[in-house]
């Protein structure tokens, strides 16, 4: 899709910024990278404030970022789009990869998800079915600024990374034990932020929904050098199991019964490949006893997540009939995502960034490579998605950065198109 032809269609955009305020595991840098982004799609891109969407967990203006809400707007996006139109998706926040709950082999071992502020996780088939919709003529731009992003469009081909090409033996939480970040301090070359769209809570809602900015801009002068502390974007499993037990009620939830609990608490909410799974599994009779025990369920009566299959069932919800076609990783009946552009902040056993510098300014290390790039007052034109990456992962390799790789993932054709539009 060339440049003119994309000039011809809209230009839409869904932006999630995931701080996860008052958790142990919160956040700091998930809204400013959206604040930045939206900035820059407005004034670089050309996009529309009306087709910007905008749900942050820090900003109460916008709608909460659960995981009905964002994929209701990803399928929003992608269900109303048209050749010529550019689409474009940015995620900050959490990233956490589940690993298989039956014996059988697949290629990855574990599904690689973002985590919505609610714990209903969107799956890598969830966004390869996703941009599987979108039609020929159309270009879906995936940032997702957050841990084992790598490859979260699932089977899409991988331009510059090595996720696909490895064996995964460690548990994630083992990974999680390595000296990614920590407490340590990172050097930052190239200066932090040129400046910041500060959205605050009177910002108004304009009638198509989205969240208008209050107009209120803090421009940060950066110096050539700054030292920001960085933490990781990973979400430990156990983390994650307990923020499911808080937000579902089921204490008895434990990594054997995950995905039963996301099913059974969010119903149609859930992500399609869950429910596939959970339809699979009762389908197969591998849905046991300690499968559907869980919160309420003393005896380990699988009957009411039966139900709940019953229920989908009737509505018209398609049920697979094996496990393997839904398995992490394993081939499904879903076209190729072909018009799909993932740029990841990491490789799938990688961690993602989250700094904060000595003056408190955060961000995440992907989104601020990104911003800095595209703001090189020495570039002029475009940037091509393949060009973009190898300037990050120069960037941060310069900034001290040695545990996070970025990666692309699209068709030959896609990598030398500009990124975005």
């Amino acid at each position: 899709m060339g440049q003119a032809q994309a000039a011809m269609g809209r230009k839409r955009a869904v932006l999630v910024g995931i701080n996860y305020v008052g958790r142990e595991d919160e956040l700091k840098g998930c809204l400013n990278d959206v604040s930045r982004m939206r900035r820059c799609l407005v004034e670089r891109f050309g996009f529309e404030e009306s087709g910007i969407r905008v749900l942050a967990d820090a900003d109460p203006s916008t709608p909460p970022p659960t995981g009905a809400n964002i994929r209701r707007e990803l399928e929003r996006l992608v269900g109303d789009a048209r050749p010529g139109d550019t689409l474009f998706f940015h995620y900050s926040g959490h990233g956490v990869q589940l690993p298989a709950e039956t014996g059988q082999d697949d290629d990855t071992g574990y599904d690689e998800c973002i985590v919505p502020c609610d714990g209903n996780l969107i799956k890598d088939q969830d966004f390869k079915e996703l941009v599987a919709k979108v039609p020929d003529g159309c270009l879906f731009t995936i940032v997702s600024d957050s841990c084992h992003s790598g490859g979260l469009i699932d089977k899409a081909k991988e331009q510059i990374g090595n996720s696909t090409r490895q064996n995964k033996t460690q548990h994630p939480d083992q990974q999680e034990t390595r000296p990614a970040f920590g407490t340590s301090l990172l050097v930052i070359v190239h200066g932090a932020f040129e400046s910041l769209l500060h959205r605050g809570s009177q910002s108004q809602q304009g009638q198509s929904g989205h969240s208008q900015s209050n107009g209120t801009e803090l421009v940060m002068e950066a110096e050539s050098t700054a030292r920001a502390s960085v933490k990781s974007r990973s979400l430990p499993l156990p983390a994650f199991i307990e923020m499911l037990r808080e937000n579902t009620g089921a204490d008895g939830v434990g990594v054997g019964t995950i995905r039963t609990t996301l099913f059974r608490h969010f119903g149609d909410d859930a992500s399609p490949k869950v429910k596939k799974f959970v339809h699979a599994m009762a389908a197969d009779g591998k849905l046991g006893q300690e499968d559907a025990k869980l919160e309420g369920d003393e005896d380990g009566d699988v009957g009411q997540v039966d139900t709940l299959i019953s229920r989908a069932v009737a509505s018209g919800q398609e049920v697979r009939s094996s496990v393997k076609e839904v398995y992490a990783g394993t081939a499904a009946s879903v076209p190729l995502p072909r018009n799909g552009v993932l740029i990841s902040g990491c490789q799938t056993d990688q961690t993602s960034g989250d700094a904060t510098t000595a003056d408190g300014v955060s961000y995440g290390l992907l989104s601020n490579a990104i911003q800095t790039i595209l703001a090189d007052k020495k570039k002029h034109g475009a940037v091509t998605n393949r060009e973009l990456v190898l300037r990050v992962r120069e960037l941060l390799s310069k900034q001290g950065v040695t545990t996070q790789q970025p990666g692309l993932y699209c068709s030959d054709e896609h990598a030398s198109l500009p990124f975005i539009c």
